[in-house]
């Protein structure tokens, strides 16, 4: 215990007396005591006979009550000792100038108070309506659907966009049942398809060595593609990646349906609408959901790919663009840029890959109200609401902006312009016109309708 202190004390005479030093020409260790810096600095002033000068005592900001919280207040500062002193003119229009940046910065900081005031008025009051429309859901629409859904005061409260807690159970009403899913069926046909991937992650290597082309079916069931396409969806949320709360959830949704419609099977495009149900429905509800919502004639006609349908869906959409915006239907005619070029996107996906999910949630509001007409509609309000953007551009350009539209749209904007669209040409509906287009010969098709582009 006391060896360290024992040898503390011994370690002068025993290191001043040991042979080496003086076998090697080296002189003993001083004893290493600290030195105060003004001896180290007189040491060394005698030495060289140099003076070193004390620093100056700093006189800045010796007017100054304040110090700088930014480099705005550095005008305020004096200049360093090496150049030349402000002059009195200069330090008062220098103190003039911050008290005006001051001032703005201000002016800039109440401005935005107000902002966010308004926009925090503009939440509640949008809070406390959907507050109100959910007790109207709840307490009369719901228990009374059959009865009150085609009602006008329904359909006009239904545009308002649906509350978020009933948002799911109205699209499941409204969208039905045509197809008799049940819960059981949608437990049989996920065992399926976790059979398929089972025995698909065993053979895959195999197939993929001996048969590149065969069994596409099973490809598009596969778990690789359908995982492929899960970590795209909606990436910036985080759920549904691997690991995320929904990611299972949505990759069984969409296996058991590759599963239930082998004639479909997974086509991109249909983990976003899954993944939109998944948000809102439970998961049975979302699979039975999702499977009625795709048997519909123009869903169905986009994820076969039936291309003569999809060409009688993009002539109708012409004749309603050319009646309601013809100044930008000749300019992208002037450019040959037909429908399929952007409609395919937000058709196979309505609507959720291209705008905010929020709004995209609305927009499917109106479409489960309205069916595919208001997919279309919201394609010629969105063409609306840029016009005078688009006719600007060229070919390349819209084609880039209409892929990725931007982000800071809004559901006021956007349905104000739907809103202006009418579905409605030489005194025929939407219906109507797709009807007669469908009456047309394949000759008339190939001179009146847009070349679709694959």
């Amino acid at each position: 215990r006391n060896f360290f202190t024992k040898r503390t004390k011994e370690l002068k005479p025993a290191v001043q007396s040991a042979p080496g030093w003086k076998l090697f020409g080296k002189v003993p260790p001083r004893e290493n005591l600290q030195k105060d810096s003004k001896i180290i600095q007189q040491e060394y002033e005698a030495r060289t006979g140099r003076m070193c000068k004390p620093p100056p005592s700093s006189t800045r900001r010796k007017n100054i009550e304040f110090e700088p919280l930014s480099t705005t207040a550095l005008i305020l500062e004096d200049r360093p000792a090496n150049l030349p002193a402000k002059s009195v003119e200069e330090a008062l229009r220098h103190r003039q100038e911050y008290d005006e940046m001051v001032a703005e910065a201000k002016k800039r900081e109440i401005k935005e108070a107000h902002k966010r005031k308004k926009i925090m008025r503009e939440r509640f009051k949008q809070e406390e309506n959907i507050a109100s429309a959910m007790v109207i859901w709840v307490n009369e629409i719901l228990p009374n659907w059959e009865g009150m859904r085609a009602t006008r005061r329904v359909r006009e409260l239904w545009w308002q966009g649906l509350p978020p807690s009933v948002r799911g159970r109205v699209w499941s009403l409204a969208v039905g049942n045509e197809l008799n899913i049940t819960p059981e069926l949608y437990e049989i046909f996920l065992s399926r398809a976790k059979e398929r991937w089972k025995s698909f992650s065993e053979t895959s290597s195999e197939n993929d060595t001996e048969d590149a082309g065969a069994s596409v079916a099973d490809r598009e069931a596969s778990l690789e593609l359908i995982k492929l396409d899960i970590s795209r969806t909606f990436p910036s949320l985080y759920i549904f990646q691997k690991g995320g709360p929904y990611h299972d959830l949505l990759h069984s949704v969409l296996g058991a349906y590759t599963c239930y419609r082998p004639d479909v099977g997974y086509v991109q495009g249909m983990s976003f609408i899954a993944a939109v149900l998944i948000l809102n429905l439970e998961e049975a509800d979302a699979f039975i959901a999702f499977a009625n919502l795709l048997n519909k004639p123009c869903q169905l006609a986009f994820f076969r790919v039936d291309h003569s349908m999809m060409l009688k869906y993009f002539a109708a959409f012409e004749v309603f663009f050319e009646e309601n915006l013809p100044k930008l239907f000749l300019h992208f005619k002037s450019y040959s840029l037909t429908p399929d070029i952007y409609l395919i996107d937000w058709i196979f996906t309505l609507y959720s890959k291209s705008l905010p999910l929020d709004l995209a949630c609305r927009v499917w509001d109106v479409f489960c109200r309205d069916g595919e007409e208001f997919l279309f509609r919201t394609g010629l309000g969105i063409l609306r609401l840029y016009e005078d953007i688009l006719l600007q551009m060229d070919f390349i350009h819209i084609a880039q902006f209409l892929t990725k539209l931007p982000e800071d749209i809004t559901s006021e904007k956007l349905f104000t312009c739907i809103a202006a669209i009418q579905m409605q040409n030489s005194n025929k509906k939407w219906a109507q016109v797709f009807a007669s287009l469908m009456k047309d010969n394949k000759e008339g098709d190939k001179n009146h309708s847009p070349a679709l582009k694959t």
